[in-house]
């Protein structure tokens, strides 16, 4: 019997070309409005398109961060999903040319220190930060991330489609090597980045978390996209009777992990800056009590870290489409709420906004990199042909043999045993 038959998620085959054109509708029409909404108010737009980079950013640092992750754990549960957690990092390309918009309207609409340094009458707070706060800081600091996001899953998935055509093992050593040092330059590019893009609209503010913080939820609503991914790609039929019920449970059970550590960096970075009062630190939570904002950071506490801790902890709604299906849906509401509660009170102090702007840019990133997704997913075989760890991501034995190759007999051994899918 095929092992497909006994996932909690097996039924019938799912026909998504209706959506075909969804991305390059939401490229049109986000476009437009975002070019519209430029015209209008560019300070508005500047914040808009900002709020839809960070939040897009973090599904593909996650992707990345989770290929990693699965080279340096040698972990073979996640052999089966491992292609889409590479082709989320690959994203990342694009990423790079979706920043330049930012990269010409910081100066005039984004950051108050930038303007300062202009008019040659920086504070204490921008010369404490010397050089990271200083033009070619931010500038060269950014490209440096930027290079270090391209050229990073480019050679993870370079070596990982070559092992699609030679079989060779040293492919999967590469890919552990890339990310054995790559994880630091993941790490520091990351915290970089949050710090100069985020952080820096209030550049007086002091956070020695906020690079976790990011990378904390950044995974966690990576996790969730990749669960939904996995299930959509199963129903159509191209990862059926690979992905199991152990594969489900596993994702959920990081999602549950990332759900733990997002609220105690959370409440970490809180209770260091209430604990020390300082006015310095404590202005940033200030601003985000007035008006709405309030009410959004009680639909974090509890929306971000309440409710998912409580769906997550019974081990068979983690194998449940009724319950994952819209905790996938509600950890993107709540992620997108987390980056507005970051960025967008700096430019509206008193209520949460949501305009016409926002979502034109949201509806445009994320247009360009679904397009993208789904051309390298359509690219590439789906599965990590060849991989050592194949086997055993099935539970299949194999008998070392110098003279085989042991992706195929174990391919082999999975046709006579559940009907050769």
């Amino acid at each position: 019997m095929s092992s497909h038959a006994n996932s909690p998620h097996a039924g019938p085959p799912l026909d998504l070309s209706r959506w075909r054109m969804v991305p390059n509708v939401l490229i049109v029409l986000g476009g437009l409005g975002a070019v519209v909404g430029f015209f209008v108010n560019a300070k508005q737009f500047s914040f808009s398109w900002l709020l839809a980079y960070m939040f897009f950013l973090s599904l593909c640092l996650g992707g990345l961060g989770f290929t990693m992750l699965h080279h340096l754990f040698d972990a073979s549960w996640s052999v089966p999903v491992r292609r889409i957690m590479e082709h989320l990092g690959a994203l990342l390309r694009h990423m790079v040319w979706l920043w330049i918009p930012l990269a010409f309207l910081a100066p005039k609409y984004l950051y108050v220190w930038m303007h300062k340094l202009q008019e040659g009458k920086p504070d204490l707070s921008t010369v404490a930060k010397h050089p990271l706060f200083t033009m070619p800081g931010f500038y060269i600091t950014s490209v440096l991330c930027l290079a270090v996001w391209f050229w990073l899953p480019t050679q993870l998935r370079k070596w990982s489609l070559k092992q699609d055509e030679t079989g060779a093992v040293e492919c999967t050593r590469w890919m552990r090597r890339y990310s054995a040092f790559g994880i630091f330059l993941f790490a520091f590019s990351l915290t970089f980045a949050v710090i100069l893009w985020v952080k820096a609209l209030q550049h007086e503010w002091f956070s020695t978390m906020y690079g976790v913080y990011y990378f904390a939820g950044s995974m966690w609503m990576s996790i969730a996209t990749i669960y939904v991914i996995t299930l959509l790609l199963q129903r159509q039929g191209h990862l059926q009777g690979y992905v199991h019920e152990k594969t489900y449970y596993f994702i959920g059970s990081i999602m549950f992990a990332f759900t733990v550590f997002y609220a105690y960096v959370t409440f970490a970075q809180y209770f260091i800056i209430w604990n020390a009062n300082m006015p310095e630190e404590t202005f940033w939570y200030v601003l985000r009590e007035k008006g709405t904002w309030w009410d959004i950071g009680q639909i974090m506490i509890f929306g971000h870290f309440f409710v998912p801790f409580l769906f997550l902890l019974r081990i068979d709604w983690k194998l449940k489409l009724c319950f994952m299906g819209p905790l996938f849906i509600w950890a993107w509401l709540m992620h997108f709420l987390d980056m507005s509660f970051n960025i967008m009170p700096v430019l509206w102090p008193d209520n949460f906004h949501l305009g016409f702007t926002d979502i034109a840019c949201l509806a445009f990133i994320g247009g360009v990199l679904a397009k993208m997704f789904i051309i390298n997913l359509n690219a590439h075989p789906m599965l990590p042909q060849k991989d050592p760890r194949f086997a055993e991501s099935q539970d299949i034995y194999v008998t070392p043999n110098r003279g085989g190759d042991a992706y195929v007999q174990a391919a082999t051994a999975r046709g006579h045993e559940g009907g050769g899918h």
